[in-house]
């Protein structure tokens, strides 16, 4: 679905990507693990081509979308939720939903109304709280209407950076479970996760940066069971 060749991304004198490899295939659960700095943010702000990139190639189902503009990234099937949540506070809930739709044009109103439903019935909180604005949300609800605005458009890609940060751990295993229950209806899903632990245990594959490289690749248990990730990121 989806293949990253020799990326470099440099911020300034920076090098912040070192000739990235890797690929994703349909209907996996991919996650990218390391350090702060390492590179993880850097990479899923270029694929939505957030950040300028100076060499390498990114395609996406066939289609070259290195220099493609982040609106047309998004039509094609990638949706983007990045660390923070980043929704609009003053809108209610439903609202941050119907935004989620933006850059599809021909969907009717009823089109609309039945996705916020379809959403709604992922996260009965978000329902609950529907006509609320979005800045009144505890921060677990803000993450579940952040993820619920990006599969607004059913995207073939869902990109998520650190979904659990700040969260209480009984909203992280919701979300989580979430993971893998849209996964079972065909989403692929590209993950940073400050919990390694968690991470590798619902990921197929993962890819193990450091300092703007990947030093390691394999399933989510052989690096569960790798000696260096357990003493880096695993803390065993």
């Amino acid at each position: 679905m989806l293949k990253i060749e020799n990326l470099v991304v440099n911020y300034g004198y920076i090098s912040a990507l070192r000739g990235v490899s890797l690929e994703i295939k349909e209907n996996e659960i991919i996650t990218l693990i390391g350090g702060n700095g390492a590179g993880k943010t850097t990479t899923l702000m270029s694929i939505s081509n957030l950040v300028k990139k100076n060499s390498g190639s990114i395609i996406f189902n066939g289609t070259d979308i290195m220099k493609m503009e982040p609106d047309k990234i998004v039509k094609l099937g990638i949706a983007h939720v990045p660390e923070g949540r980043n929704i609009f506070k003053k809108l209610t809930v439903e609202e941050n939903l119907i935004i989620g739709t933006i850059t599809e044009k021909k969907m009717s109103q009823k089109d609309i109304a039945d996705r916020c439903e379809e959403m709604f019935t992922l996260f009965p909180r978000l329902k609950e709280r529907r006509k609320k604005p979005g800045g009144s949300l505890s921060g677990g609800e803000q993450q579940m209407l952040a993820i619920a605005r990006g599969l607004m458009l059913r995207p073939k890609l869902l990109m998520l950076d650190e979904p659990s940060l700040g969260l209480a751990p009984i909203i992280v295993e919701e979300i989580f479970e979430l993971m893998e229950r849209v996964k079972k209806g065909g989403m692929t899903i590209l993950l940073i996760e400050q919990n390694a632990m968690l991470a590798l245990n619902v990921a197929d594959r993962g890819y193990v940066l450091q300092n703007g490289e990947i030093v390691l690749t394999g399933t989510g248990q052989e690096l569960l069971n790798d000696p260096e990730v357990k003493k880096a990121y695993l803390g065993i």
